[in-house]
């Protein structure tokens, strides 16, 4: 099939998005009460619209790092092969985490990402995750936190792509290719 023509059905508004963060953050900051400092790491880089809403409605000192990883490359479909291409700068022994994702689809990566900062002793380690795709993990991981559960569909916007592509969106669609 041509994957070079489709078309995008909005799935979660920009308004809901926007009510949801400030929520998550809300419940999040909650949670995080009295840290010397919250340091939040990214998943690079369908994450980074999210992260930037989020921390700026955290009632908490905070402290943005990020890692990248590559499951994916122009595919629609999950490789299951975790590659780190960026670690974090800072140490996170003894610190409060909180990992943030845009999606968590099959799992492994932010399975992956997960035992590797754990392996670095943070004090204590929550994740948050924008989209959940419960009905296509393949490991036994899931967000404390999570902003919306969606069924089985390729999604773009609000940092998220497809080939590079729609990350700029200010909502959530979802990718319907035509003939």
């Amino acid at each position: 099939m041509d994957h070079s023509n489709y078309v995008i059905d909005e799935m979660i508004s920009a308004k809901s998005i926007a009510a949801r963060v400030e929520e998550l953050a809300k419940e999040i900051s909650e949670y995080f009460e009295g840290t010397d400092k919250l340091i939040v790491v990214g998943l690079l880089r369908g994450s980074f619209v999210f992260i930037a809403d989020l921390a700026r409605e955290f009632d908490l000192p905070v402290e943005i790092d990020f890692m990248e990883t590559s499951s994916y490359g122009n595919s629609t479909e999950s490789s299951r092969e975790v590659r780190i291409l960026k670690d974090i700068r800072g140490e996170i022994e003894g610190r409060d985490v909180l990992v943030v994702e845009d999606i968590v689809d099959t799992g492994h990566t932010l399975n992956h990402v997960v035992k590797l900062l754990k392996a670095r002793n943070p004090k204590r380690l929550k994740i948050c995750a924008l989209l959940d795709k419960p009905s296509r993990r393949e490991v036994d991981i899931k967000a404390d936190w999570i902003g919306f559960e969606i069924p089985d569909k390729f999604v773009v916007g609000y940092g998220i792509d497809y080939a590079q592509r729609n990350r700029n969106l200010d909502h959530i669609g979802a990718v319907r290719f035509v003939e």
